[in-house]
């Protein structure tokens, strides 16, 4: 992708990629991370477009256009709310994220970013309305998940505790 509004993104092509490295960027990034927040916000704000560009050359319809970007913000926004909480990994499996660890203290945080428990895998995940599973008598755990769809941590932030 070339366009002169682009620093982070120019060599994206998908929107995979985007969001995967709008996903480093933020890890480093992020003001709670020790990054600066106007680098974050340059960056979000270059993420929107880079987002915008790729699908508009992908032939998308305006109503998948839309819905691209409002799941692309949806999932910004879920993993800004969790990523800096103590003692959980944070971890995409496909089109899902997943929240696992010492989850409990958390729980009111999660659920508010619009993370739902998955009790027989004991994590918690998020995911748009496009992602949906539609047949649940397959149950797999979550092992079986990142076996099959691939997975990327994009935190692990463990304290540890002084004995």
């Amino acid at each position: 992708m070339t366009n002169s509004k682009l620093n982070y993104f120019k060599n994206c092509t998908t929107l995979e990629e985007v969001k995967s490295l709008y996903k480093e960027l933020a890890k480093t990034n992020h003001p709670d991370k020790g990054g600066d927040i106007v680098v974050m916000q340059a960056i979000n704000a270059e993420y929107s477009i880079a987002c915008k560009i790729i699908a508009s050359g992908a032939g998308m319809t305006s109503e998948e256009f839309e819905q691209s970007i409002l799941d692309s913000e949806a999932y910004k926004n879920a993993i800004n709310a969790v990523i800096n909480l103590e003692n959980i990994t944070v971890e995409c499996v496909g089109n899902w994220v997943w929240v696992t660890g010492n989850t409990y203290p958390h729980k009111d945080i999660l659920k508010s970013a619009g993370f739902m428990f998955a009790g027989k895998k004991k994590a918690w995940y998020f995911r748009t309305a496009d992602f949906a599973v539609k047949n649940r008598n397959n149950r797999f755990s979550l092992e079986d998940i990142k076996n099959k769809y691939g997975s990327k941590v994009i935190s692990a932030n463990y304290q540890r505790s002084i004995a």
